[in-house]
């Protein structure tokens, strides 16, 4: 299913303009998802978790970004140091009280 998210709001079906978005600081673009998945976008929205679809896939992109950017950052540490020994993970383990 292809969505493609105006920066308006809906009220009774009818789109009604939306003060909340800075079109400098967006872009729109069109994105095909799976049915499940824009279902869950539009409940987060009907459940008041999220201002708009919009705002849920921004919110699940910058999740990833962050994500990709820690795998990254781990990987260059060990390319530079090496892989964590296993007192390493115990030491770890100790600092953060899980062991």
């Amino acid at each position: 299913m292809e969505v493609r998210e105006a920066a308006v709001d809906y009220c009774g079906g009818r789109p009604v303009s939306s003060r909340r978005y800075d079109f400098g600081m967006t872009k729109k673009i069109a994105v095909s998802l799976p049915d499940g998945l824009v279902a869950a976008a539009r409940r987060a929205v009907d459940d008041g978790r999220a201002a708009s679809v919009s705002a849920y896939v921004a919110a699940a992109l910058a999740r990833q970004v962050r994500e990709d950017d820690v795998t990254a950052l781990l990987a260059e540490m060990r390319a530079e140091h090496g892989t964590p020994s296993a007192e390493d993970y115990a030491w770890a383990d100790e600092v953060l009280g899980i062991s």
